[in-house]
């Protein structure tokens, strides 16, 4: 599992504590970091689950890509 997000945003750090507290291993992407954020806007450019976010004017973080590809936004 892949999470995407700052680690200013609450809704991050409230993402990762959970899955700390149930012991999920994750990969950790910081979207600070540039070629993480372009791997990031990759999904926000392409991905239907996106497309409320990109209408609201939201970052879409933490965005969750499951080991299947799914993707969940936080």
């Amino acid at each position: 599992m892949i999470i995407y997000g700052s680690k200013d945003c609450p809704d991050t750090m409230a993402c990762l504590a959970a899955l700390d507290a149930q012991g999920t291993a994750y990969d950790f992407r910081d979207i600070g970091e540039l070629p993480v954020l372009k791997e990031f806007l990759h999904y926000c450019d392409s991905e239907a689950v996106f497309a409320p976010v990109r209408t609201s004017g939201g970052i879409g973080i933490p965005l969750i890509v499951g080991d299947n590809g799914s993707l969940t936004l936080g």
